[in-house]
């Protein structure tokens, strides 16, 4: 069973806002939607999406919010 959690950032905090959500552990899968809410990145996390893996994920992210003003980051947790 999934848990699905909803988070409403502006595109300056969304960097640090997926940062943290790898770092809690129990997150399965991070989707960022813009604020038409259509998909713009869909990140799997497991343990194999560590270091060399994660860098360039985050770069991708911070690009991605450098033409947000509000996105939404949909959280799919391990229950």
């Amino acid at each position: 069973m999934k848990k699905k959690e909803e988070f409403k950032v502006s595109g300056k905090e969304l960097k640090e806002k997926v940062k943290h959500l790898i770092k809690e552990g129990n997150v399965r899968r991070i989707i960022i939607k813009n604020s038409e809410g259509n998909d713009l990145m869909e990140i799997p996390v497991n343990f194999a999406v560590v270091g060399a893996v994660l860098a360039p994920m985050l770069a991708a992210v911070g690009a991605i919010a450098a033409f947000l003003t509000d996105c939404t980051v949909v959280v799919e947790r391990k229950k």
